[in-house]
């Protein structure tokens, strides 16, 4: 069986168990083709309604 030549420090082990944490930034941003406001990717425009250039719903003044 396999066994560690040396001991693992607290820094790199503590390092390895935050690898998760790397996946918790922020989403990214599209911008509205119709409109140009800022929008998450995938999802229909909250200012105008719009996804991929069809009206989806009427947007709240």
């Amino acid at each position: 069986m396999a066994n560690p030549k040396r001991k693992v420090s607290r820094s790199k082990r503590d390092k390895r168990r935050a690898q998760w944490m790397s996946s918790l930034s922020t989403p990214n941003f599209s911008t509205c083709e119709n409109c140009g406001e800022t929008k998450l990717p995938h999802h229909a425009c909250p200012q105008c309604g719009y996804y991929k250039g069809q009206k989806i719903f009427e947007a709240e003044e």
